[in-house]
Formats: structure tokens, sequence, C-alpha cells
């Protein structure tokens, strides 16, 4: 039985001192019992002595200091975990929220697990295919990778995240996918939107579904990205399943971190984010990846909004030092109305080398991505060039090249929402493309390979 406390000192906004307090750690659960039965859950921030600093899950209107009383469990936040969560939509403290049965656990984590070992950390190697012709093409997605869509407010990434939960595989093989897809900090036409394209598409019967609404508090703001890596690892690593987890919007998790930094009253570091930002986020991103001793792994997609579009603000510039890589979604791109917008030149994938290739895409991937890139980009040298010159200033093939980037981002950047391009249908596209320019352009590309493929 648990040991009660009525000794709660006071409560400023989301924090509450409850004194005399014996034997409890740092982020301990705890729940607070109202005088009429309600219980309302907080969590342990800071020990000081026989004093404790709690931060309130829940909204502390209506507290009355006097009558409540606070109790420690002696654990951490814990997930109940399950095969049976695939196909379920939980709240960001793990509740089910699909009205369907709780959850029969097959274990209990603790959802502050430990980034995964370096020494039993194996490399990235095997293709993980979305059907987006600008990742599976130019920035392959490779499995047990950290891959972030960086986006800017209003740009259409929740339809991306649902499009690569959607179609997300890994080829040649039979061993089984799933997709672990958190949502922090939504509105609730979001949530309406994932949760319905899922169940629409049958996405759903893969999927383990965490949402938290922007009404919710910001602790659990903060738990929410923990409970979907714990049910990764548990899927993963226990169930030997490939896993895939897409994190939205990672700002706004951040901002949490912040609100609560502030309710501390902690010194703040770049733009007000408290100063352990950057180890908070390598301690989440870095539980990703593939274990020795096990086929099972989890591949991430962080996706988070730049304020302002500024790829120097504190989220992104940490998030792009402890990921491998990153898919930028273009304004520009936007406005001309071609879906999903990413703006290739500036994205990269730094792993895309280790899962291309004969035996895991098709020997010309290489080849064709390099000669690609290096056209759009001649192609958007000569399209500026055309601005300030006029285009009788351009040589014939600069105008050839700047036809290419046209024809580049009407026919391979764009594609739309629904269309699912394998990356053999990508590969061909990219060659059809690349016609557009004489055969003596081909500096990129191994005779060898332009001679069968030409």
């Amino acid at each position: 039985m648990y040991r009660e406390y009525r000794t709660i000192e006071e409560v400023a906004g989301p924090l509450m001192l409850v004194r005399d307090v014996d034997g409890v750690k740092y982020d301990e659960l705890g729940e607070i019992v109202m005088p009429d039965g309600e219980i309302r859950r907080c969590r342990v921030l800071e020990v000081n002595g026989s004093d404790v600093l709690v931060q309130l899950f829940e909204a502390s209107s209506g507290l009355n200091l006097e009558y409540s009383k606070v109790r420690f469990t002696g654990h951490g936040v814990q997930l109940p975990v399950s095969r049976e969560m695939l196909g379920r939509v939980f709240n960001g403290m793990g509740e089910p929220i699909d009205d369907g049965a709780k959850i029969i656990p097959e274990a209990v984590r603790d959802v502050n697990g430990s980034p995964i070992n370096p020494a039993a950390r194996m490399y990235p190697s095997e293709f993980i295919q979305t059907g987006i012709s600008t990742i599976d093409g130019l920035n392959t997605l490779v499995r047990g990778q950290k891959l972030p869509i960086f986006s800017g407010s209003g740009l259409p990434h929740a339809n991306l995240a649902a499009q690569i939960a959607r179609q997300a595989k890994v080829r040649g093989t039979d061993e089984k996918f799933a997709v672990v897809f958190a949502a922090i900090g939504i509105t609730f036409e979001e949530a309406d939107f994932f949760i319905s394209d899922f169940r629409r598409t049958g996405a759903i019967d893969r999927t383990v579904l965490f949402i938290n609404l922007a009404s919710d508090a910001a602790i659990e703001r903060i738990t929410t990205p923990k409970m979907a890596l714990t049910a990764a690892e548990y899927l993963a690593f226990d169930c030997n399943m490939h896993v895939l987890v897409i994190m939205t919007d990672i700002t706004n998790y951040a901002e949490a971190l912040r609100e609560v930094s502030a309710a501390r009253k902690e010194v703040p570091g770049r733009r007000g984010y408290p100063g352990y930002l950057y180890t908070d986020l390598a301690t989440m991103y870095e539980r990703a990846g593939r274990r020795e001793g096990s086929t099972g792994s989890i591949t991430m997609i962080p996706i988070l909004t730049m304020p302002e579009d500024d790829k120097t603000h504190p989220i992104p510039d940490l998030t792009g030092y402890i990921t491998e890589g990153q898919i930028i979604l273009s304004r520009e791109i936007y406005r001309k109305g071609y879906l999903p917008p990413v703006d290739v030149l500036p994205s990269l994938s730094r792993l895309k080398d280790k899962g291309i290739g004969a035996g895991r895409t098709r020997e010309d991937h290489s080849g064709t991505m390099n000669q690609l890139f290096s056209a759009y980009a001649r192609g958007k040298e000569a399209k500026e060039l055309m601005v300030v010159l006029g285009e009788s200033a351009l040589t014939p093939v600069e105008r050839l090249y700047a036809k290419f980037a046209d024809e580049f981002e009407a026919r391979y950047v764009n594609q739309g929402f629904n269309e699912d391009r394998t990356i053999e249908q990508t590969l061909d596209l990219g060659w059809e493309l690349l016609h557009i320019l004489p055969k003596s352009e081909m500096k990129r590309i191994k005779p060898a390979i332009l001679d069968k493929y030409w």
C-alpha cells in the first residue's frame, strides 16, 4: 500500500510543492487524491531533502490543498505493451481512446528507455521503400536510420507523414512491418485526419497511434514520444518486427520542454529553450536503430516545423546534428502546386549510399541519382540566368537544362499524396527525364551502365 501525504504546501501553474516526504525518487509517478475521490497524476521533477516538487499531468484548477492528499507509486511512467497494440489508438499517456478494451499487457515497460549502446548497434543497410520518388530515388531511407522532415507552418507535412506511414515497406522480405505514429500537440482536426486516413486505407491494422492534442497538458506532450518509442522497442526487439516511428511535431515537444523549464525557473539557453534540449532530443532519437542479436529494427522519421522557416533555429539545428540527414519541404515548390513539396537540393540522407545498388534497389541507382542532382542544380542556375539576362543569352545546352529543371519538378517531384511508386518506376522516370539532355552530358554515370539503360 502506498504511503499518503497531506503536506501539499503550494501550487504554481503546473507545479506543486509537497513537504516532509520520505524515500521518493526523481521522475517517480505520483497520484493526487481529491476530496471527492478524483485522482490526478503528477511526476516528480525535483527532490530537495524532504521537499518534493512535482508536475501535474492535468490542470491544477479545483485543487484543494488542505483536503487533498498525495501518494507516490515507487516507479516512473509506465506503458503496458502487447502485440494487441497494433490497430489501436491511444492518448499521450498510453490509455486507449478508440472505444476498444484495455490492453492485456504481455509486459510493462518504463517509458524512459535508454539509447542503444553504440557497441551493440548494427550499421543500417537495408532499403525502405516509401513510394515517394524524391525520398526513394534521391534521399533514400535505410532501415535503422533517423531521417527528419523539416517543414514550415502551413506546409502539408501531415499529408506526407500519413503517406509514408501508409506506403512504407521493406522490399524482398516477408518479415513483419509495423508503424508507430506519435502525434504531439496537434489540433482535433489533425487527429481526426490521421485516424480516419489510416482507417480508410487499412493502414491502421499495422499501426499503433499515440495522439496528444494541443489542449492536453504540457507534461503529457513530453511523455507522448517516449510512449511511442517504448511501444516501438517492444515490437522491434521483443517481437522482431521492422518498426517505422513517425513523430509529428517535434517543435511542439520542444515548446513543452521550454514551458516546463520556465515553470521550474531554470536558466534558459538559446531562444529560451533549456540548455539540455540537445541532450533531451539525443536521448530520444538515439533509441532508434538496429541491435546486434535482434532481427527487428526501429527507423525514425521525426517531423518538425521550423519557426519562420529558419533552418538555424535551435530545434532543426540540433536535430540536424543528431540525425542522419534531413528532408526539407519548400514553400516555393508548394506554391507551384507540386506535392509533396520536397526541396531536393538542400535535402540529404547521409546513409543513402548504404541502402542502394545491385541486390538492394538496382545497379543504376547511384549513377542516376548523382546525375539527376547535378542536372537539376545546373537547370536551376540556367533558370536564374534566364531571369537576369533573358532566354536568348543561354546556350542551347543551358536551355535544355532549364527545360529539364521544369520537367523534373512537374513529373519527378510532383506525384501527389496518393501515388505509390515502386523504386523501379522512380528509376525509369529518372532515365526518361535524363533523355531531355544529350547523352554526352551524362558524366556521372559509368559508361557500362549508361550503355545498358540509355
